[in-house]
């Protein structure tokens, strides 16, 4: 498994606990639930989270 730091939490959760964590590692993101985070990461490319988060902001996943 990747080392990864610096887990951040979205400040649009507000409190709910319905939401994952993103780490960043050195040549990899990981992704992971806030709520259960001993079941473990989803971890991918730099290059692959950074073309997801770009497919978010121009709406790639939008019905």
């Amino acid at each position: 498994m990747a080392y990864i730091t610096d887990w951040r939490t979205s400040t649009r959760t507000q409190g709910q606990g319905q939401c994952v964590e993103v780490g960043f590692g050195a040549d990899c993101v990981g992704v992971r639930d806030t709520k259960n985070r001993a079941a473990g990461q989803l971890t991918v490319a730099v290059q692959r989270w950074h073309e997801f988060v770009r497919g978010l902001k121009h709406g790639s996943f939008d019905s």
